[in-house]
């Protein structure tokens, strides 16, 4: 599963780095919460929670369903 995630999120890292930021896959937990660090811009940027679940989470759970839900840490 962790190689379908990585895949994901190199879908959306484009989005990211367009405007200075990234996103790395941190551990993905025996439920199916995948843990995610947001870097650069998105680094305490106040729409990053809104990034993390329109953006990333929503597209991992389209083409990863046995993904749980996305989470930053």
């Amino acid at each position: 599963m962790r190689e379908k995630v990585e895949a994901v999120l190199d879908k959306v890292r484009p989005m990211l780095q367009a405007d200075g930021g990234d996103v790395e896959l941190v551990d993905i937990t025996d439920n199916g919460i995948v843990q995610v660090r947001l870097q650069g811009a998105c680094q305490g940027c106040p729409m990053s929670q809104i990034t993390l679940k329109n953006g990333i989470e929503r597209t991992v759970l389209k083409l990863v369903p046995e993904v749980k839900g996305v989470e930053a840490v």
